[in-house]
């Protein structure tokens, strides 16, 4: 669209469509500030269109001098990288009004990246004859090399600890080759694991717990002798599910005992200590550069080794150097990031913290050391039609809302497209993060991940019309949707999302995971395809499972009552962690907005009353959780862990529905193939027609790529529980 300096503008609002979607309304002002920026342009210059700034920093001071005028202002990124040594950052002085809101964009779709990185170019063959010999035979004659001290790079950070419970503010520098993250150097290769083969007593995992026993070094032993040829150990470390296939970490090699096969390694160790025949592998090895896209860098020479994907080939090369966020917003409102590429920062690409109305829309962000996007706090922020690719963390973290009154918090995230997430951390950083109260997430596009999709914390989120699939490809006992362990997490409601084709080791994986008795959540107009356990209630109460459709899961619906279970650990859950949630919830405000919290007092006793504690406390059984006008192709119903299928309410199912699909659905089916017959005995059982015609990405002018580029992924083989 052109845009002249004082006619259009893309003013951003929220427009309610007939979806629930959100776009971005376009008006007409009648005067507006145009602001131009240019790789080429100058600083001294005024920011015309023919004349512009140089750098962003000197567009942000113009805008601040602008708003006393108290008209929109656009600020206009002519095509170009505008290469980030610092962030860009926003504060209230920044802000705009919803009558005047400040856009910052790429000029007529021109490509503008902020960029956190360096290209590098002049690879030249490995010349240390020493080097060379540590390289497997057949990589010799492909690993190239550079030299960054030559170039001035001296920062490149420290690989760190990260994973199942480690807090990260930023990530080491990584390397890129057209557009997508090598590996670094590492055994065995890449989809591939070694198995711990034992451990030293002190380093046992107590099964009543988990916690680690002992006061000695944690560490495990190793199968075979393939370490016995490296020569270098000083930066080695190790990434394992060195417990439990949901909670992996990075740890520091403290020791190698060649002849005993032994890992010592250093603080935290892994969190829940080792387990024989759990998944690890080593990283960071030169000797192990013996495979195209793997890379290593010599701290110590400042020397970058890799083997090229492609030979003679000329994709961009770039690595990551910025330590900080490429854009931060603090009590900003009113602003809008339209159109540009953030890419190769060591930290978050963006952060919202405050505020209010501020929109990250049709963006790429990819190539990420954390997350995507950070949003804490504020009010109404979104992030819309935007494409997250590749982030060493999660995409989106939505935090918002107030848990003490249930006021909203009003943030979403909708129309985005994401992909290969949780490279580093894998474990509970999904695609979309939501912490607080009144979040949304609505449309998006969500595959090839390590872990979850979409986690959330607190209450009446929304959670609609998203494409999922292959997800939790290397993790187990996980849910594409999950959250978990709290009575209070109450008004969440998922309605017409399409989850398919889930992975899963071990344990398998969930499509829709109520955790640990958490309760009260609404599912409703659903499709799960091959899903494993479509839905699995853990122990909670209150669910109501309605006009949902489940094709080939194993079952549609499991249960369990573990809060029945009079275990140690089991009954510790119920009686002490859950018990002090609810202690902490203003119980007046939640019992009048929850009613079907009153039925808790039969187990814990009147908020007025004495206790149930000690021997009077029974346990939380698994009640009020309906299944209500479902329809299923495939198991329907399983119960376990003193879980009986009496304990579920059942009404309307039509359970035996092969016949009533009006197509015999494959691994490349989408959302529209799963309609009904219309002489489907589900209609006369009330069962509503679900809008598949509206699952997913939808073309608006706020997408950041249109047709939608999703490429084909082989059928995942579901791991039995």
């Amino acid at each position: 669209m052109k845009i002249h300096s004082v006619f259009l503008l893309l003013l951003v609002s929220a427009l309610v469509l007939p979806t629930g979607c959100h776009v971005l309304k376009i008006s007409v002002a009648a005067e507006q500030a145009h602001f131009f920026v240019a790789a080429d342009g100058n600083d001294a210059n005024p920011g015309t269109r023919r004349k512009p700034f140089a750098t962003l920093e000197r567009a942000r001071d113009a805008v601040r001098k602008s708003k006393a005028a108290d008209k929109p202002i656009v600020v206009s990124l002519r095509g170009g990288d505008y290469l980030r040594t610092n962030t860009l950052a926003l504060v209230a002085g920044d802000s705009g009004t919803e009558a005047a809101p400040v856009v910052w964009q790429a000029y007529k779709g021109e490509p503008v990246r902020l960029l956190g990185g360096r290209a590098l170019t002049g690879f030249q063959p490995v010349s240390d004859p020493a080097v060379v010999a540590r390289l497997d035979e057949a990589a010799r004659a492909h690993v190239v090399q550079i030299n960054l001290r030559a170039l001035g790079v001296t920062n490149c950070g420290e690989l760190i600890s990260r994973g199942f419970g480690r807090s990260v503010s930023v990530a080491h520098s990584e390397l890129f080759f057209d557009h997508r993250p090598m590996t670094l150097a590492r055994w065995p290769n890449e989809g591939e694991f070694a198995k711990i083969a034992s451990y030293p007593s002190a380093s046992k995992v107590d099964e009543g717990n988990g916690s680690q026993l002992g006061g000695l070094p944690a560490g495990f032993n190793y199968s075979g002798d393939h370490p016995r040829r490296w020569q270098d150990i000083n930066d080695l470390w190790v990434h394992g599910y060195w417990s439990y296939d949901w909670a992996n970490s990075y740890e520091k090699v403290a020791a190698l005992d060649l002849e005993q096969r032994l890992i010592k390694t250093a603080p935290p160790h892994g969190i829940y200590g080792f387990r024989e025949g759990q998944r690890f592998y080593f990283l960071n090895v030169l000797e192990e550069l013996d495979q195209p896209g793997e890379w290593f860098l010599e701290r110590k020479t400042g020397i970058l080794y890799f083997w090229p994907p492609a030979a003679g080939s000329a994709p961009e090369i770039l690595l990551s150097l910025l330590d900080q966020p490429l854009l931060k917003l603090t009590d900003v409102s009113n602003v809008t990031f339209r159109g540009l590429t953030f890419e190769a920062t060591r930290a978050n690409a963006v952060e919202i913290r405050g505020g209010a109305n501020n929109r990250i829309a049709g963006c790429v962000l990819r190539n990420i050391g954390n997350a995507a996007v950070i949003i804490e706090g504020g009010t109404g922020h979104g992030v819309a039609g935007c494409d997250m690719f590749d982030t060493g963390d999660g995409g989106v973290v939505l935090e918002g809302g107030d848990r003490q009154t249930l006021a909203p918090g009003g943030h979403f995230v909708e129309n985005c497209h994401f992909q290969r997430q949780g490279r580093w951390s894998k474990c509970y950083v999904p695609a979309i993060r939501m912490a607080g109260v009144g979040l949304r997430a609505s449309h998006n596009l969500i595959h090839d991940l390590p872990h979850c999709a979409i986690l959330f914390l607190g209450n009446d989120h929304l959670i609609e019309f998203n494409d999922i699939h292959h997800v939790a490809l290397e993790t187990g006992d996980v849910g594409a949707i999950y959250t978990g362990r709290d009575y209070t997490y109450r008004g969440n409601k998922f309605r017409n999302n399409f989850i398919h084709h889930l992975g899963g080791v071990g344990l398998g994986s969930m499509g829709v995971y109520m955790d640990d008795c958490v309760s009260g959540t609404e599912v409703f107009g659903n499709i799960f395809y091959k899903a494993h356990w479509a839905m699995f209630i853990g122990g909670g109460r209150d669910h109501r499972v309605e006009n949902n459709l489940f094709v080939e899961c194993d079952p549609a619906v499991q249960m369990d009552a573990r809060g029945l279970d009079p275990t140690p650990q089991w009954r510790g859950m119920v009686d002490d962690f859950m018990r002090k949630s609810l202690a902490a919830a203003p119980l007046p405000l939640y019992r009048v907005r929850y009613p079907e919290m009153k039925t808790l007092d039969a187990c814990y006793g009147p908020p007025e009353g004495p206790a149930l504690t000690g021997a009077a406390f029974k346990g939380v059984p698994p009640e009020n959780n309906a299944l209500v006008r479902n329809v299923c192709v495939g198991k329907w119903v399983g119960t376990h862990w003193h879980a009986t299928p009496e304990m579920l309410r059942q009404e309307n199912n039509l359970t035996e529905a092969a016949s009533s699909l009006a197509e015999q659905p494959n691994d490349q089916s989408p959302a529209t193939d799963f309609e009904l017959k219309k002489d489907s005995p589900a209609w006369a059982l009330g069962f509503q027609r679900i809008p598949v015609e509206q699952i997913g990405l939808i073309h608006d002018a706020n997408r950041a790529s249109w047709p939608k580029q999703v490429p084909s992924v082989p059928a995942m083989t579901m791991n039995p529980r």
